[in-house]
């Protein structure tokens, strides 16, 4: 069989336009595993309400952070698969899970190349329904359809995997030389509160309280709120730091239901009016730096945490297309093609 890799980010608006910003946003809240309701209340929602007032404001934040090839995240996806691509001969595509740069048009492009079975790569460290899970079941049933002698093979979420913990231990590291800081917050992209309790295969385990994330359990493998504590302790651990230098937080969220917490922006605020004068802000749960991060985080935030009292507000890059990212996505990309057809191809 001919292999290959299908790297799936997020996506993006075609332009800062409030018309390509409402079509981005309509497909992406569309989604049932974004906002996992009944596609009536998801409908009145997001076509009656959101999709009427967030389009403008949303095209406002995005010019803000537009560059001028495009859009950042996918800028920098297509940056890091042209690095992916020089540490390996399988074939290498990006594709988005919303937007332009479809998944279909990803799958069909390695087929174009002869490629009948995928290294599916998701462009997200934890698992999650709203990230990993509706890409995956999106490619899998666009195989089915459009491409059925096609195999795909899913990479699990990395959060733990040691080689990605020390990359993203050693970017955080190298962006903190020379920064005076006092805290380091890492802020993880929220989700609802029942998400975490629908993905909970125990049915019975995940309580978010606090105490059920340290617990083992086979909840963890898809427990997202689990693998972002997890995340941020193994960061912790590898750049040796006392435990109440860093912390964990969510942001991001959208409607009245309860959302992972301790919420990000609250966070900051109680951090400034605690006294804090110099802090950092890392945000894992995203690979490549975008809208949440450029603007929600390294804008929003900065704002937030001036007001509350603080100085200092460090942003730290996500790590987009660094070099040794792109040799441990074609290092995972070699080896699986390595297990798969008893050959090495690097």
């Amino acid at each position: 069989m001919n292999k290959g890799v299908l790297m799936v980010n997020l996506g993006s608006p075609d332009s800062t336009d409030p018309k390509d910003v409402k079509k981005y946003l309509g497909e992406f809240l569309m989604d049932e595993r974004v906002i996992d309701v009944p596609y009536a209340a998801r409908a009145l929602l997001v076509k009656g309400i959101i999709l009427n007032t967030r389009p403008k404001k949303s095209a406002e934040a995005y010019s803000k952070i537009w560059w001028d090839e495009g859009s950042p995240l996918i800028v920098l996806t297509q940056r890091l698969q042209k690095k992916v691509q020089e540490h390996t001969k399988l074939p290498v595509e990006i594709a988005m899970r919303y937007g332009s740069l479809s998944i279909k048009e990803g799958l069909q492009k390695l087929h174009d190349q002869g490629v009948d079975e995928v290294m599916l790569l998701p462009l997200y460290p934890h698992y999650a329904m709203a990230t990993t899970e509706t890409i995956t079941v999106l490619a899998e049933e666009l195989r089915a359809e459009f491409f059925p002698k096609m195999k795909i093979t899913d990479v699990k979420p990395f959060y733990k995997d040691a080689d990605y913990i020390k990359v993203l231990g050693d970017s955080i590291a190298e962006s903190l030389e020379g920064v005076d800081y006092e805290h380091v917050l890492f802020s993880y992209h929220g989700v609802p509160e029942r998400h975490i309790r629908k993905s909970d295969v125990t049915k019975v385990h995940c309580k978010i309280d606090g105490s059920c994330c340290m617990s083992e359990s086979a909840a963890h493998e898809f427990c997202y709120r689990h693998q972002c504590y997890e995340t941020t302790r193994m960061v912790g651990e590898y750049l040796g730091w006392e435990p109440l230098k860093f912390s964990t937080s969510f942001q991001s969220r959208l409607g009245f239901d309860p959302w992972l917490q301790p919420y990000t922006d609250r966070t900051i605020e109680r951090m400034g009016k605690e006294g804090f004068k110099k802090m950092a802000i890392a945000t894992p749960a995203f690979v490549s730096d975008c809208l949440e991060t450029l603007e929600e985080i390294a804008m929003e935030g900065e704002e937030i945490f001036h007001e509350a009292g603080g100085k200092d507000f460090h942003t730290i890059p996500c790590i987009n297309d660094r070099d040794d990212w792109a040799a441990l996505i074609a290092k995972w990309a070699n080896e699986w093609a390595l297990v798969e057809s008893g050959k090495a191809i690097a």
